[in-house]
C-alpha cells in the first residue's frame, strides 16, 4: 500500500483562491482516541488579506487572528457564537494574512467516533458545515496554530483524488456580516463538489 502524501508547505504558499479550489478532494486527518478520523474535503472558502472586507486579515494583527500572519500551512482555528470551532488553513506568504476555511468534509475513517460526537444527528449532518465537521472530528481551539504539513502535529491534510473541474461549483461565501460590502459580499470564493450530500445546505445545487 502506498503511504499517503501530506500536502507540503509549498501547496499553501499560493493565492488563497487557488488553494481553496485545490483542497477539494484532499483528506483532512485527525487521530483521536486511538483511531484515525478523516474526511474528504468537499467545500471550502477563500479569504484573502487586507483587501478582503470579509477576512479577519483585513484588520491588524490581534490575539485572535495572529496565526494568519505566520507561515502558510498552519491551522487557524477560532470560535464563533461561543460554541463552534472553525478550522482554517493559513496560505500565501508569511506576513500576508490569508486563509481557507474548510466548510465540509465527507466522512471516511472513524465513523463510529463521528457518530458518537454527533449523537442524534443523521449521517449527512455529521460534517456538512464548518462547525459540524469540527465537532465530528473533535477539532478544537487546542489545534490553533498547528503545522498541518507535519503528522507529528496531530492534525494534517493528505493529498487525495483530484476533483475534475466539471463537477466543481463556485458561489458567494456564506454567513458574512452586514459590514461586508460589494464586491466582497458576492465574490464567488466558495468552492464545492456539486451534488455531494455532505456539502453545507446552501451548496447542494449542481453546477450551472
Amino acid at each position: 500500500m502506498i503511504a499517503p502524501i501530506v500536502l507540503p508547505r509549498a501547496f499553501y504558499n499560493r493565492r488563497a483562491t487557488l488553494v481553496a479550489r485545490d483542497l477539494l478532494g484532499a483528506i483532512l486527518v485527525h487521530p483521536f482516541a486511538g483511531q484515525r478520523l478523516s474526511g474528504r474535503i468537499v467545500e471550502t472558502e477563500a479569504y484573502t488579506g487586507h483587501d478582503d472586507l470579509a477576512s479577519h486579515g483585513r484588520q491588524k494583527r490581534t490575539p485572535r487572528n495572529f496565526p494568519m500572519w505566520g507561515d502558510p500551512g498552519h491551522a487557524y482555528v477560532y470560535l464563533i457564537y461561543g460554541r463552534y470551532w472553525l478550522l482554517n488553513v493559513v496560505c500565501e506568504p508569511a506576513g500576508h494574512p490569508a486563509a481557507v476555511l474548510i466548510r465540509a468534509v465527507e466522512p471516511l475513517d472513524g465513523e463510529d467516533v463521528m457518530a458518537a460526537n454527533r449523537a442524534g444527528r443523521p449521517r449527512r449532518e455529521w460534517t456538512s458545515g464548518p462547525g459540524r465537521l469540527a465537532l465530528a472530528l473533535d477539532i478544537t481551539g487546542e489545534h490553533n496554530s498547528l503545522d498541518l504539513t507535519r503528522t507529528e502535529s496531530g492534525l494534517w491534510i493528505e493529498a487525495g483524488e483530484p476533483v475534475p473541474d466539471g463537477v466543481v461549483c463556485t458561489g458567494p461565501r456564506i454567513g458574512m456580516g452586514p459590514r461586508v460590502l460589494e464586491p466582497w459580499f458576492s465574490m464567488p470564493w466558495r468552492w464545492w463538489v456539486g451534488g455531494n450530500p455532505y456539502v453545507s445546505r446552501k451548496g447542494l445545487a449542481t453546477c450551472k
